[in-house]
């Protein structure tokens, strides 16, 4: 598979990697050996890049991926993981070095690591993007070799372009996807300036962009598809990438129409990511190894051709925009 470097961290990694949102909770039960076969399958297919996070499944996704590096081994590998979002309550002022302290403590025992590859502020409170003791325990925890380079997840454009102007910020991790096109206007330029990497999360805007679901598909009720679908538990944004859930079938159905010959639509969608310009890795998940093959294999479509290019601005221009675009 194609690799890329990502960032200011200095390391190759593969243009799909693997989120590992699923394999911790917030998408109905995914079982231990499933998510064990979600691993193995994605790195069997030359995916070297898993994003995870301390609270995706309080821990569990950490310690799954930690149990995968056991097993397989870490060498070409790069494991990044989230941390702020344990926080309690959720404000600036947690966001010290002795807190980062303790949670980067519990991910490395998770992971089974001495240093994390990189270690990203989860979605934190806007004013953290601005506050210069906040990257000074960073770069200390740098120093103190705890982490090996550190970025942020950010919710809107605005964070993203903060992030970037900081010197030692490696990577930023931002919604991006079809039906998300806001960053290409401003952010994937300044950070392509920067030498900053991009980490295109929700890809396929929670499944959406699969082309599977109809004005009926249900899910079950502890996946963030359910509960999320008003910004009840987390930013709404991450929930079918902000659009409502009817809307975005129909608009699923005119990019499923554009779908290459021997392709799926999930595919088209990532490998839309991939040709865009700055875009370092996407990280689409999956929850069985089947899925997490065929992610994989978008790498292997041929760039898309003007055509098809034109077709997906247009259902975003036509169906999309109104929803999404002035909102992050």
């Amino acid at each position: 598979m194609e690799s890329r470097q990502l960032g200011r961290t200095g390391r190759q990694v593969s243009v799909i990697g693997l989120g590992c949102w699923q394999l911790g909770g917030d998408w109905g039960d995914v079982g231990e050996d499933d998510a064990l076969a979600v691993l193995n399958a994605a790195l069997d297919a030359g995916v070297t890049f898993l994003d995870t996070a301390d609270v995706y499944g309080d821990g569990r996704s950490e310690t799954l991926v930690g149990r995968a590096l056991r097993d397989r081994g870490a060498d070409g590998l790069t494991v990044a993981t989230k941390m702020g979002r344990r926080a309690d309550p959720l404000v600036p002022d947690a966001f010290t070095l002795e807190t980062f302290r303790g949670w980067l403590d519990r991910s490395r025992r998770n992971l089974g690591v001495d240093t994390i590859d990189l270690v990203q502020l989860h979605c934190p409170p806007t004013p953290v993007y601005s506050d210069d003791p906040v990257f000074d325990a960073l770069d200390t925890l740098v120093h103190e070799q705890v982490i090996a380079a550190y970025g942020v997840s950010v919710e809107t454009v605005q964070e993203a372009l903060t992030a970037i102007a900081r010197p030692n910020v490696a990577t930023v991790q931002i919604i991006l996807n079809v039906f998300r096109r806001k960053p290409l206007e401003h952010v994937l330029p300044a950070a392509q300036a920067a030498g900053v990497g991009i980490i295109a999360r929700v890809p396929l805007a929670s499944g959406l962009l699969s082309g599977k679901y109809d004005e009926s598909t249900s899910f079950a009720a502890d996946d963030h598809r359910t509960f999320n679908r008003h910004g009840e538990s987390f930013d709404v944004g991450e929930t079918f990438s902000g659009v409502p859930f009817d809307v975005g079938v129909r608009a699923a159905r005119d990019v499923a129409a554009l779908t290459p010959q021997g392709a799926t639509t999930a595919q088209l969608a990532l490998r839309w990511l991939i040709d865009q310009p700055g875009v370092s890795t996407v990280i689409p998940g999956a929850r069985n190894a089947e899925q997490a093959r065929s992610n994989a294999a978008a790498a292997n479509l041929a760039a898309l051709d003007p055509a098809t290019l034109g077709g997906l601005e247009n259902v975003y221009d036509t169906q999309i925009r109104a929803h999404v675009h002035d909102r992050w």
